[in-house]
């Protein structure tokens, strides 16, 4: 597959967004290409995990459970699955199967490591990514916190 196949899926993602073009092939460079058939499981819901999935082409599907039913949401080309898992140790939440042949990039976590090593600015990068992310969600947990102390009070009062 060629290069700029590869680096296209990264591109959309929003953790690689602002990098330069040589820190993205440089990513690129260093995953592992992996082809998965139908039916193979690509991450396993509870598994440690050693590193993310870009999926680059193909069909696969997120298997939610839902009381006794099993619900298989659609996952798309150009998805990043096990993001953490690049970064630190950490369990798979999710179980995704691979519906049709799917061609994924497999970023270790052991190289994405060396990378930030050599380069502070990816360092610096992911880092900043991953600091906006919490910022944000530090807000949105604030709002839920507000909103159910004021159900709480709307209930004591009543």
């Amino acid at each position: 597959m060629a290069m700029d196949a590869l680096i296209k899926p990264l591109l959309r993602l929003e953790i690689f967004q602002g990098l330069k073009p040589l820190q993205i092939t440089e990513i690129v460079r260093q995953a592992e290409r992996i082809v998965f058939r139908e039916g193979d499981i690509i991450v396993h819901s509870g598994a440690p995990g050693d590193a993310a999935y870009v999926i680059v082409s193909g069909e696969a599907v997120c298997l939610k459970r839902s009381g006794a039913d099993v619900r298989a949401e659609p996952i798309e080309a150009g998805s990043l699955i096990g993001e953490l898992a690049m970064l630190v140790e950490h369990d798979y939440s999710i179980t995704v199967v691979a519906k049709t042949p799917v061609r994924a990039l497999k970023l270790v976590r052991e190289a994405m490591h060396g990378q930030m090593r050599d380069d502070r600015h990816l360092a610096e990068h992911i880092s900043g990514k991953i600091t906006a992310r919490l910022t944000r969600l530090a807000a949105e947990l604030r709002i839920i916190d507000s909103r159910l102390a004021h159900v709480a009070e709307a209930r004591v009062g009543a």
